[in-house]
């Protein structure tokens, strides 16, 4: 039987997550000196081998639906927007920002009848937001930097990631509404979490434990 097999997104929540297995205690080095690799060991205090996929947020919700890997490290973020058929079990606490709402300075977004228009990178959390408010809005999917569209003349507001504030603030926008807190997520596949119960659960509750400890 293979290795239980967790996907990471790369880039930032890769270094937390290699933080985090860091602090429990596991050995990291192969995924530490990674080189081009992408299928990388990682091994328990206890000798257990788990294997670390390396990927781009979407595709962790992909590999972790399909069952090629058991669980999946991925944020908030892309789990409002692509959903799935898995368990969400532990928010892991880092990868903090929210999803907010963010028009001019100089506007009112909720000011008149005229239908307006959002550009987000995740149309489907802003349709929902919107849908939740009973707001008739067009909304425009951006792969890029969104908040050129209000500069533009392209979009009335924009729905995207916050942290800090400062790239809206530089360019002449503000946050009008906080939509929802985003984090890094861990998820597992809900047929391997029965195939692979024991093996599974051990190590959720060892992520648990010292996600609360970092937390404290």
């Amino acid at each position: 039987m293979r290795p239980i097999r967790i996907a990471v997104t790369k880039g930032r929540l890769e270094k937390n997550t290699l933080e985090l297995f860091d602090r429990m205690g596991f050995d990291t080095t192969e995924l530490s000196d990674k080189g081009r690799k992408l299928i990388l060991p990682v091994y328990s205090p206890e000798g257990s081998v788990f294997e670390v996929v390396l990927a781009k947020a979407a595709d962790v919700i992909t590999y972790v639906n399909h069952g090629v890997c058991d669980l999946g490290v991925v944020g908030k973020d892309t789990i409002a927007e692509y959903g799935g058929d898995f368990y969400e079990v532990v928010d892991l606490g880092f990868g903090k920002c929210r999803f907010a709402l963010a028009a001019p300075n100089d506007t009112d977004f909720f000011n008149g009848y005229a239908t307006k228009t959002v550009a987000s990178k995740y149309p489907n959390v802003a349709r929902s937001y919107f849908e939740s408010k009973g707001m008739d809005v067009r909304i425009i999917k951006i792969e890029g930097t969104v908040e050129l569209t209000p500069l533009l003349g392209l979009s009335d507001a924009i729905v995207d990631l916050v942290e800090t504030g400062r790239t809206l603030k530089e360019n002449g926008l503000k946050v009008v509404e906080d939509i929802m807190p985003v984090s890094a997520r861990l998820i597992v596949n809900i047929a391997c979490m029965k195939l692979r119960k024991l093996e599974i659960e051990g190590f959720i509750k060892k992520v648990e434990e010292y996600t609360s400890v970092s937390a404290n």
